[in-house]
Parts: structure tokens; sequence; C-alpha cells
């Protein structure tokens, strides 16, 4: 049995252990760490007749709340059906004797991840369909009804900002590596600004950006969603404004956004015919409180990262070298979230 990226965990075991839950994929022959990820290791796992993949929650202590592979699991079991694009669910392994941590299984899926959101090896005249294709497919999850595929218990309704704001601003401070005033700014501004009415709950994918997404290789298609870790019931608001941040984020490092890109010249959509798009296909006529949205988004994205860093620290991250570079980001966004409120 070959492995890479060093395996950090008994392969023998888990074969033995698959072999009696999948027969028909047959013996386990090979085993791949991924590359990048900073929340729940992911690995290829190749059997004799069939490929799939493996999320594993972390070693070592976690946060309290993180990693739950578990929801990651249900939701994209629940999903199946619906046209939400994502994988099949095969199995999931609770007790940590098996490898060491709760993981589970799901079928691996053949296509295309796009790094940079500027789809430079894609056409020019192609590039506004692989967005079209984004925006609906986004719109179509916040379509469904969470009740009616047994997902009615997924999240508290109502509320959702102040429980999202009061949750990263307790796991920012429980993380935190290193005092940082923007960020300080940032989190008392959300703490004394009323959020929005939450007068939307539907299911949100968390982590809603075009490389957590398998494209078919030659089509504007998406075939599967990835890591739904953060998915849970709240305002659909949340996850367009969390992607809408690639528009301002520089084109370049880890966290590639579209800044500094003609979108014209280069044929993808402003943010504002983005939202256009995603507006008609969700139904909805427009998007209000646009700044609130943004500002709670990249506080987010910078408390998350921030988590990502202590692990680093702390020496049980999935891709050390890539956590650092990402961390790195952490005060760029600080400082996008303080120029959109400077700018009232």
């Amino acid at each position: 049995m070959q492995d890479s990226l060093h395996i950090d965990f008994d392969l023998s075991r888990l074969g033995s252990y698959l072999a009696g839950i999948w027969p028909e994929a047959g013996r386990l022959i090979g085993v791949q760490r991924y590359k990048g990820g900073q929340s729940n290791p992911t690995y290829r796992l190749d059997f004799e007749h069939r490929r799939a993949v493996l999320r594993r929650k972390p070693f070592g202590t976690l946060l309290k709340s993180a990693h739950a592979i578990e929801r990651e699991y249900r939701v994209q079991d629940a999903l199946k059906g619906t046209g939400v694009p994502v994988a099949r669910m095969i199995h999931l392994c609770e007790d940590p004797a098996v490898i060491g941590a709760a993981f589970y299984v799901m079928e691996h899926v053949d296509g295309r991840i796009f790094w940079d959101p500027a789809l430079a090896e894609i056409d020019r005249s192609d590039r506004r369909a692989y967005y079209e294709a984004m925006a609906r497919a986004l719109a179509s999850l916040h379509r469904v009804d969470a009740q009616t595929i047994g997902l009615g218990d997924f999240g508290r309704p109502g509320s959702y900002f102040e429980r999202q704001v009061a949750r990263w601003t307790t796991q920012y401070r429980a993380s935190e590596t290193e005092k940082r005033p923007d960020m300080d700014r940032v989190i008392a501004w959300l703490a004394e600004t009323p959020s929005p009415a939450d007068d939307r709950a539907t299911l949100v994918h968390g982590d809603f950006r075009i490389d957590n997404m398998i494209f078919d290789p030659a089509r504007p298609e998406i075939l599967c969603f990835l890591d739904w870790e953060l998915s849970t019931i709240g305002h659909p608001f949340a996850d367009i404004s969390y992607q809408c941040m690639q528009w301002r984020l520089p084109n370049q490092g880890v966290i590639s956004g579209l800044g500094g890109i003609d979108r014209t010249a280069s044929g993808i959509p402003t943010e504002d015919e983005y939202l256009a798009i995603y507006c008609e296909a969700a139904g909805i006529q427009e998007i209000p409180h646009w700044s609130y949205y943004l500002v709670f988004n990249f506080f987010r994205l910078a408390a998350i990262l921030d988590g990502v860093n202590r692990r680093v620290l702390d020496g049980n991250a999935a891709d050390p070298e890539r956590g650092r570079k990402m961390a790195a980001s952490i005060p760029m966004l600080a400082q996008m979230a303080v120029e959109i409120i400077d700018r009232g």
C-alpha cells in the first residue's frame, strides 16, 4: 500500500474497517493526503475498484464546536436529490479508535477546481458562464426547504448575525495570537451596530468560494460543493456577501481575489452584475445593508484564520506552511473591514 505527504494514521486498520463497510470497493491500495485546507485533513483513498475521499477531524485539542465533520456528513447526505451539487456520502465513523479521530468517506468526484477566481485557464468568452453557474447553484441551496429534507434542527432560526458575531468573537478571543487594533475596532463596531432584520432562514454553506467547488472538466457546470464544515441554518445574505469579498481581495497570495482586475475586459461580472444574477435565481429584488454583511464577513474570515494560526502554533494544523501564509492576511482583512466602516 503506497502513501504520500505523510499519512498520519494506521492504513491497515483503516483498510480492514472499510472492507466491512464498503466491500464492493475492494482492497484499499493507496492513500494520498491533499495539500491545502485548514479545517479537516482530507485524503484520497484508492481502492481496487473505486476511489473515495476521507475527511477527518484534526488530532489534538480542538476548540469547542469546531471541526464538526458529523455535520458535514449529515448536510451533504440530506441534500442528495435536491439539485444542490453534492458528493455521495458513503460512511460516517464517529469512533476515534479506528484512525485516531472521527472521519467520513464520500465518493471521489473527477473535475476541475479553480484556485484563481480570475479563471485565467478559461477562455474569456466562457468566464461569465462559470460565475452564473455559481450564483444559481448558491441560490438553489438557499431555496431548499430544510424541514422537508430532515434538517429542520440543523441550526437555530433567528438572530443569526447576533449569534455569529458572538460566536466568532469568542472563538477569536480564545485563539488570539496577537493584539490587532483593527480587529478590536471591528469587533466593537459589530457589537454596537444593530444587525439587519433577520427575516430569512435557509441552509447556508458558510464557506462559499470558487475553490470550494468542483466543476465539470469541460463545461461551466458545478459537480459538487466542498467543505461544508460551517454549514447551518442561517441567513442567505451571509453566504453571498462572503463570496463577494472576492471582488475586493487582491489577486495574489493564498487568498486570491479579483482586486485590480478589469472585470469587463476579463469577461467576469462586476459585483453588481453577479448579485443581480443571484437575486433573480433566488427570487428576490435586492440585498439591503450590504456594507454590514461585508464587514461581518471580513471579521469572520479573519477570526477563522487566526484559529488556523493557533493550530499552526500548537502543532496540529493540517498544512502548517499554508496556514502561516493564510494567517498573514489577517491584518489586510481587518483593515478592509475598517475601510468599509469608515465609508459609512
